[in-house]
């Protein structure tokens, strides 16, 4: 069931949710079906961690696959199997993930949120993380521990609050540097140096819509997550370079903008993530200010066809 429940990650982070999303509820099912029968405390646990596994990477697929009222449901369903098998890590981890569907909702789609709706969710999303760090923090590994600062973070600069964004990304540098892979739940192995600069940068990049001071730490971060992640991380690669080519262009600079452009219209072309396409019409959007400049309006062609392809 490791092997498997592996394989799905791969396949979620290569392809998207909306091509595997059926195998993982399937693999769910089975696994409900197997608890229906009376088993000894020890392979319960191990079947609750298995549904909990399954049911977030469900949600994770739901939600990738604009699915969004599914993908709560089934975080629930994590969040109540990783208690009644009583891991933390596995608890805190779904929380997290609660969290970060409230925190980005609307923020890939095509419609800007109300202020005061955007500020609720992200409250919401803060109080799930504080939950998680108040009742797991010291029974968790400091990786786990680092991707929850890095939702705190998150929560804060949708909040408007710089000061604690910038000392929340902080623990969770100085939690992975602290990380000790060999402690880590295989789960989070995910969690690397990359996905922390990506994260940051993304936030800063978010902050830097409203304030665009923050623009040049947010293509610095997103910068560091391009060079370092893994071949296999399809979905987050398109993101990484779609949030380059936005931040350069709050910059003004226009020319680099359209040189990541071009790699990630290649990047895109390799998803079927519903996040990257919705990411990337909000780019295509972001570009409609410089369309006079002709390498801008090269850069719109080649994206223009992805577009028509996600309608």
């Amino acid at each position: 069931m490791r092997v498997g429940r592996i394989r799905f990650r791969q396949w979620d982070d290569q392809f998207g949710g909306g091509l595997r999303r059926k195998a993982v509820v399937g693999q769910l099912s089975e696994v409900n079906e197997i608890l229906r029968d009376s088993h000894p405390p020890e392979i319960k646990r191990r079947l609750m961690r298995t549904k909990t596994l399954l049911a977030e990477t469900a949600a994770t697929m739901s939600w990738d696959s604009g699915r969004q009222s599914k993908a709560q449901q089934y975080y629930a369903v994590a969040v109540r199997a990783a208690k009644e098998a009583d891991d933390p890590a596995l608890c805190a981890n779904a929380l997290a993930g609660m969290a970060r569907q409230l925190l980005s909702l609307d923020h890939y789609g095509m419609a800007c949120p109300r202020e005061s709706v955007e500020r609720e969710r992200a409250a919401d999303a803060l109080e799930l993380i504080r939950i998680a760090q108040d009742h797991f923090g010291d029974r968790i590994t400091a990786t786990v521990n680092a991707m929850l600062h890095t939702r705190e973070a998150w929560a804060y600069g949708k909040l408007g609050r710089p000061t604690a964004f910038r000392r929340a990304s902080d623990r969770a540098h100085e939690a992975l540097s602290n990380s000790d892979p060999s402690t880590d739940p295989y789960w989070i192995n995910y969690f690397d140096t990359a996905e922390l600069a990506g994260t940051v940068g993304g936030r800063l990049l978010e902050m830097a819509r409203r304030e665009p001071a923050f623009a040049t730490a947010a293509a610095e971060q997103i910068d560091q997550a391009v060079k370092l992640r893994r071949p296999n991380r399809r979905r987050s690669a398109a993101l990484d370079q779609l949030g380059m080519l936005e931040a350069r262009l709050i910059e003004g600079e226009l020319e680099e903008a359209c040189r990541i452009g071009e790699t990630a219209v290649e990047a895109v072309g390799k998803t079927a993530s519903d996040r990257v396409q919705k990411k990337l019409i909000k780019v295509y959007r972001a570009t409609e200010q410089f369309v006079q400049v002709g390498r801008v309006a090269e850069l719109r062609g080649q994206m223009k066809p992805l577009l028509v392809a996600t309608a």
